[in-house]
């Protein structure tokens, strides 16, 4: 029974993304942590300013070459390729493995010899001591991309399997590298420690979905061809590729303005900027990711009217959860921040600016988490050069308010233009689908849009209320009084947030009854005897 249980979980389409959505959180949770020790052991300070900016050459180079745009070109050509011929599937694994791996070990090799002088562009506010710490870190972290290069397809053809388990163990797995740097290899190594945490963790990330390729099946062949397979995997990824393109550069001229600025703040926008991302990725793109088969298949079938209205109601149950989120990490940023990072090091300063940055990125969320269930909506439309279009535009935006804003306002500057970008990107994708596909069934739209917005603003006022009342009386000095305070204030926001969505009688309010109803003895008992 157990066993039967298990092959479906780990092996079905829906087994799978829950096993995804579950150890997602995992990661997050055990990415929060590892936040918490670097915050906690160096402070918002020069060495994180360091580490971070060590990430961008590897990144920039891993991210726009394979993250994401590899799997969505491999998956639907390799699934063929093996159903029609296993050993052709075979070598097509082998080819683009040994491709990809010797790419990289290209692109280390030239990473390594330019670093210097890459380092010294996309960091001009640093020091000459922190470019050559920077410098000594990102040469050990570019060898991470060949792990990552390996890891990726391993994922993409395990994905192509159905085997789910391991590939959702995989980023734990990175995590555990890192804290295992942190805790263990900085002692000895010093800052240097951190880098080599971060390779063991991609190595960690390859060896958890090479043992599982293995076990499934694969073997490694001495093939290097460029079939038409490969030829085809190559040419749908370059729209995706530009794309990751835009954004990677977007971070390395974020990365680069904040170096300008007082030391501490690119640890300070990234520290928020994890804190932030947390929810849409669990929430925002877990839904974009289950609705988007049903949008394919709506237009597959020519069913106009069933697209609109799963798009109306996917987007506003992501509104139903976005626009009170925003609302309550805006109102207890300071309490989010100290519980999760204000400890050792990472001193009131450090905590006030990250609390800072936090707030004006959550004013966005609604923004951040609609933006995938938009682009999958073109996705399904056939056209990914709209959301590319955007995208590029919401990028420069974001660069040049970026650069304006941080003159002003500092570190929280970078955080507005960030904001205002994603909102700006979200609007106009939304124009343009609705000028493409009609009413959305804007009236319905609109005001439940209007009550979510003046629901969260009364529930954030009774959170507002409740952290002062709370502040009297626990004690503000301890991990154990900020959580306390936190979590009351929260918890009676959110029965705040849910009271007013019942008496509104809002849709999702009763999708969430009907949920819950399933999980009721009595209507259990009803459905064994059924």
């Amino acid at each position: 029974m157990l066993k039967m249980f298990w092959r479906k979980i780990s092996t079905s389409i829906t087994g799978g993304a829950i096993l995804i959505a579950f150890f997602s959180i995992i990661a997050k949770i055990v990415g929060l942590f590892r936040d918490r020790l670097l915050a906690s052991t160096f402070g918002a300070g020069q060495t994180l300013d360091v580490y971070y900016a060590s990430f961008r050459l590897p990144d920039f180079i891993f991210n726009t070459l394979m993250l994401g745009a590899f799997a969505a070109a491999f998956i639907p050509v390799f699934i063929k390729t093996w159903s029609a011929n296993k050993e052709e599937g075979q070598r097509l694994i082998n080819s683009l493995l040994n491709f990809f791996i010797i790419t990289m070990l290209v692109l280390v090799g030239i990473g390594i010899a330019l670093a210097p002088t890459i380092i010294d562009l996309i960091t001009p506010g640093f020091s000459s001591v922190m470019k050559t710490e920077t410098v000594e870190l990102t040469r050990i972290m570019l060898l991470s991309i060949v792990f990552f290069a390996a890891s990726n397809i391993f994922s993409s053809v395990l994905n192509a399997w159905r085997k789910f388990f391991l590939y959702s163990l995989a980023p734990i797995f990175y995590n555990i590298g890192i804290i295992s740097g942190i805790i263990f290899i900085v002692p000895y190594y010093g800052q240097k420690g951190l880098a080599w945490g971060v390779l063991l963790g991609a190595f960690l990330h390859m060896i958890a979905q090479l043992s599982a390729a293995l076990y499934h099946g694969w073997r490694w062949q001495a093939a290097l061809r460029f079939s038409t397979e490969v030829k085809k995997i190559f040419t749908l990824m370059i729209p995706r590729t530009i794309g990751l393109g835009a954004s990677q550069i977007e971070q390395v001229v974020i990365m680069s303005i904040a170096s300008t600025l007082s030391i501490g703040s690119i640890a300070i926008f990234n520290l928020a900027n994890n804190l932030q991302s947390f929810p849409v990725s669990i929430f925002g793109i877990s839904m974009a990711i289950a609705t988007f088969p049903i949008f394919s298949q709506a237009i597959a079938d020519q069913r106009m009217d069933h697209f609109r209205g799963c798009f109306g109601i996917s987007w506003r149950k992501i509104l139903f959860v976005m626009i009170p989120l925003s609302v309550m990490i805006l109102v207890t940023r300071a309490q989010i921040v100290r519980l999760f990072l204000g400890s050792g090091q990472f001193d009131w300063e450090d905590t006030y600016y990250t609390a800072q940055v936090l707030g004006v990125l959550a004013v966005s969320l609604f923004a951040q988490g609609s933006i995938p269930l938009l682009a999958r909506a073109f996705y399904s439309l056939e056209d990914t050069k709209t959301p590319l279009i955007t995208g590029v535009i919401s990028v420069f935006i974001n660069i040049v308010l970026g650069i304006y804003l941080s003159q002003h306002f500092g570190i929280i500057g970078l955080g507005i233009s960030f904001s205002l970008a994603n909102i700006f990107n979200m609007l106009t994708l939304l124009f343009i689908l609705r000028e493409r596909i009609g009413d959305l069934d804007d009236h319905n739209l609109i005001n439940a849009i209007i009550k979510m917005t003046i629901n969260s603003f009364l529930m954030g006022l009774v959170i507002y209320g409740l952290l002062h009342l709370l502040s009297s009386i626990v004690n503000m000095h301890t991990f154990l009084g900020i959580f306390l305070q936190a979590s009351v204030a929260l918890t009676g926001g959110l029965i705040t947030y849910l009271l007013l969505a019942y008496r509104d009688q809002l849709n999702e309010w009763k999708m969430i009854m009907e949920q819950l109803k399933k999980f009721l003895p009595k209507n259990r008992l009803k459905e064994n005897h059924e």
